[in-house]
């Protein structure tokens, strides 16, 4: 996949949603009763890295504060979704162990590997830093998961909502009607090229998590050193 042309279709197409006032909303953000859990295996960017991102969503609340700005501990690069996340899932439904140990003997050949975050894209519901492997490790590493996943038996959704190919951090979400709309994609203009530096990924993480991979409702299932 050409990564930066899909960043640039999808930072089009949002620019005309926003023009028009259309932002997607998600009214279960702030509810109690969102039930919506899963499994994802995944990357988190370095402290650099980070606050930098922080950087960029404190000027972007000074225009819009209302909205769901990621907090440096959420932050992360989804490397695959293995069960993504559905109203009543429970870890109580698997068994954590037999997934752990699949992905382990999956990433056995994998190096460590380099992400450059690099501008800013955006969807009706969201706003995403762009993120650029550095070589053909992570493709290779999401292949070998998926694979091992199919040929095992267990309950998994890899792929069923869509064939994960960028590595992009999802850094804000639209929870209410904007005030600014105007400003705020003008400011999402003007930091649409901004770089955010690299990060070298050595350490995966599986975790259970809620829709958001809020701290509070993440627990950690396993850890796969790589190299």
């Amino acid at each position: 996949m050409d990564l930066q042309a899909h960043y640039t279709q999808l930072w089009e197409q949002a620019q005309q949603e926003f023009a028009t006032g259309n932002f997607a909303l998600d009214p279960l953000l702030d509810s109690p009763h969102d039930t919506r859990r899963g499994i994802t295996l995944l990357a988190r960017p370095n402290a650099a890295v980070k606050r930098e991102v922080q950087d960029l969503l404190r000027h972007l609340a000074q225009v819009e504060p209302d909205q769901y700005y990621y907090p440096a501990s959420d932050m992360h690069l989804t490397v695959l979704s293995i069960i993504s996340c559905y109203p009543g899932f429970s870890l109580e439904h698997i068994r954590p162990a037999a997934y752990a140990e699949l992905i382990e003997k999956a990433l056995r050949s994998i190096a460590p590997f380099k992400v450059v975050y690099s501008g800013i894209t955006a969807s009706p519901s969201c706003v995403l830093v762009q993120g650029y492997p550095v070589g053909p490790a992570l493709e290779l590493l999401r292949d070998n998961v998926r694979k091992a996943f199919r040929a095992s038996g267990l309950q998994q959704s890899i792929d069923e909502r869509y064939t994960l190919q960028t590595a992009h951090s999802t850094v804000v979400r639209f929870r209410a009607p904007l005030k600014r709309p105007t400003a705020f994609l003008q400011k999402l203009r003007e930091c649409r090229k901004r770089e955010f530096g690299t990060s070298t990924v050595h350490t995966l993480e599986l975790v259970y998590h809620d829709w958001y991979q809020r701290q509070a409702n993440t627990q950690l299932l396993a850890t796969f050193p790589l190299g």
